[in-house]
């Protein structure tokens, strides 16, 4: 057998279940790696080790008590579907981070904000996504690195080190799922969850490399709580579409109350990406709707490349005007400020945050209660109208990023926080229409610079048609790269 971090997700539940990899070594071998190679990538804020081997411990027990009951596991070691038939936990003793905006109860939550470094998460109040992981048999390797309360669109903060790409250690690993893209480009974790505000995980997910899925809106419950705004969800990052479709089963469940309520899929997620997909009509923009905003060559090369391959697996590629007009984006500013406004910072403690932060919360703690409800209203408007132009589609394309991964510290003006705003939507001018109007998108690592730089490409489909698109998406992953390396699609990573 490979090293363990070389198996994918599925492969090493597969091989959890069927004997040939003991829980507790495979979590024993990610505090290893996490240990030895993470300061270089700075994926982690904290690390679990403890909890992490108690729970391999407790998977072990899990697993002889099955067999003592004459339980069999079934399954293969190269990608089977590890559910259901054998009485056990999906995921049993597969070793899982989770995003350092989500509570863990009893472990360390900071919210990427050294305002709350020494804060622990009560026991009383477990999320629900953190349950589901828990109850998938996901044992709990960390707490992975995001910017100040999952605000900007790279992580840069003060609890932690950058987190940076593992392809190119100058550049950064996007935000403000950073740490999770990081881990899992560098064999960190095989898996991790992410949250999706304004493009939190496809943008991390481009810029390292690998595939990122933001769900539907309501697809993920945020219970207990939740975004009001209704932009963010979360969603999974990982080497191969096909896991993180099986994360994203594990991941969605619908919640009563929830205000956007999507059931469970008939399908599992990872059973159609099984399906080929008929000919498909695909359109596709690659210009931004950010008057002033251009896309990288290289980009616009990744693009047209692969429109041609989408044509050459039969599908009819068409091209469609950007459907957003030079200022809709606007009405995201103001919903997005009000966001970063509830974070419960205590008036002494305002000075601590970054600048950005600050700058977002004042702009947030201006507006009147009317000012929101008229962002809120002309939102919906624009998510309306980007609704309608995919609707005429079966999926559409565009880049994920306007740029190629940017350097780290090249996006942050702690200096002037509205030109740091102004920066992270001239590169992620692709991402937040879809957080917008709540439908699907999934970022793909379909080509590599010669300095080998990934390049992310988009993928986005109907409120509710994640099956469809995650169809789509491993047609692609299986053209582009039909026997994936052990570290995903492309070359191997410089930290590996």
């Amino acid at each position: 057998m490979a090293d363990p971090h070389e198996l994918t997700m599925l492969e090493q539940a597969a091989a959890v279940r069927n004997g040939e990899l003991s829980p507790v070594e495979l979590a024993e071998h990610y505090l290893r790696r996490v240990e030895r190679l993470d300061a270089s990538v700075g994926a982690y804020l904290t690390v679990t080790a403890d909890r992490a081997l108690d729970g391999a411990r407790r998977a072990e027990r899990l697993l002889a008590r099955h067999a003592a009951d004459g339980g069999t596991a079934g399954g293969g070691t190269h990608g089977g579907d590890p559910r259901g038939g054998a009485g056990l936990p999906p995921l049993l003793g597969v070793p899982l981070p989770v995003k350092d905006l989500d509570a863990v109860p009893g472990v360390r939550c900071t919210y990427g904000s050294a305002v709350f470094a020494g804060h622990t998460a009560p026991e009383d109040e477990e999320p629900r996504l953190v349950a589901l992981l828990r109850e998938a048999g996901t044992v709990l390797l960390g707490k992975t690195n995001t910017p100040e309360f999952g605000l900007p669109a790279y992580t840069e903060g003060r609890v932690g080190p950058p987190a940076r790409s593992p392809h190119d250690l100058s550049r950064g690993a996007g935000g403000s799922s950073g740490g999770a893209a990081a881990a899992v480009a560098a064999g960190l974790a095989p898996a991790a969850q992410g949250s999706d505000g304004g493009g939190s995980i496809r943008i991390p997910a481009s810029c390292c490399g690998i595939v990122g899925v933001k769900p539907s809106r309501g697809r993920v419950s945020p219970a207990p709580g939740g975004d009001i705004s209704g932009l963010a969800t979360a969603g999974p990052l990982a080497r191969t579409v096909r896991d993180a479709a099986a994360l994203l089963d594990v991941m969605a469940a619908p919640a009563p109350g929830d205000p956007v309520p999507l059931a469970a899929p008939g399908t599992p997620f990872l059973r159609w990406c099984d399906r080929t997909p008929g000919r498909l009509r695909i359109g596709r923009w690659a210009r931004p709707d950010v008057p002033g905003v251009t896309v990288a060559p290289e980009v616009l090369a990744a693009y047209e490349r692969t429109s041609a391959l989408l044509a050459g697996l039969g599908h009819e590629v068409v091209d469609v005007e950007q459907p957003l007009r030079p200022g809709d984006r606007d009405t995201f500013t103001p919903v997005w400020a009000v966001m970063s406004a509830l974070a419960p910072v205590p008036p002494e403690r305002e000075e601590e945050l970054l600048p950005l932060t600050r700058w977002l919360r004042e702009r947030g703690r201006a507006a009147t209660g009317l000012d929101y409800a008229r962002a809120l209203e002309s939102m919906q408007r624009v998510g309306r109208r980007l609704a309608g132009a995919v609707a005429r589609c079966d999926a559409v394309l565009t880049p994920t990023l306007a740029q190629l991964p940017a350097p780290v510290g090249a996006l942050r003006n702690d200096g002037d926080p509205a030109a740091d705003f102004a920066a992270q939507v001239a590169f992620t001018p692709f991402t937040g229409p879809w957080n917008i109007a709540g439908l699907p998108a999934v970022s793909l690592p379909v080509e590599w610079t010669d300095e080998g730089l990934p390049v992310g490409m988009m993928l986005g489909a109907a409120h509710g048609a994640e099956g469809p698109l995650l169809a789509l998406a491993a047609q692609v992953e299986a053209a582009v790269a039909p026997r994936p390396g052990p570290w995903g699609w492309g070359p191997r990573p410089r930290v590996w």
